[in-house]
């Protein structure tokens, strides 16, 4: 954990703007003005990258990822440059609760793998790109989205632990934990092995 150096009331402040940042559903916003139909209907129902690709639209698909990690990446950074490192892990943790639980959709979001590669990227970058180089690697062997992301997130702890901060090691497990709670269903279907492959 981070030494707690920021005000409470500017932790409390900087921690609603990331929650608020980060429940905007871009996958839905996208589909929707790209008159591709509610992302929600379609596939898995899930407003990520990985099910706005079902729709069959390679852009948009493209954009949600970008921008479900950007604005992971944005709360982080600008809780750094008002506060410190400690708001900047608060951040990462209410932008990518935003993102799992947005106020605008009843609390029905994603499950947070680009978001939380962004926080990633922002926090420390050489973990985060060994965590997004993780995710491409089991995605290029298994062609499963949900084992990337599942390997990717656990990944992130030994990573910082060999390459620091280590303060940010809680925070990497609570990330994951959640990761993985989020893909409960898909585990099922990968012990079964009956979970669907990501289409060429």
């Amino acid at each position: 954990m981070p030494e707690i150096t920021t005000q409470p009331l500017l932790l409390v402040a900087i921690g609603l703007g990331a929650y608020l940042l980060g429940s905007i559903p871009f996958g839905v916003v996208i589909t929707r003005a790209l008159g591709l139909g509610d992302v929600r209907k379609i596939g898995s129902g899930n407003i990520g990258a990985t099910n706005v690709l079902r729709t069959g639209n390679k852009g948009a698909a493209a954009a949600t990822l970008l921008l479900d990690a950007g604005k992971g990446a944005v709360a982080v950074l600008i809780a750094r440059a008002i506060a410190g490192e400690d708001a900047a892990q608060l951040a990462a943790l209410a932008s990518f609760l935003g993102h799992l639980f947005p106020v605008w959709l009843g609390f029905k979001g994603g499950k947070g793998v680009a978001t939380f590669l962004g926080t990633m990227l922002a926090l420390a970058w050489p973990v985060g790109l060994l965590c997004c180089a993780t995710w491409l690697v089991i995605a290029r062997v298994t062609r499963i989205s949900s084992a990337s992301a599942l390997v990717a997130s656990l990944a992130a702890t030994p990573f910082l632990w060999g390459l620091g901060p280590r303060s940010m090691i809680v925070l990497a497990l609570a990330l994951a934990g959640l990761v993985w709670l989020r893909h409960r269903a898909n585990i099922e279907r990968l012990l079964a092995g009956t979970e669907p492959r990501i289409s060429r």
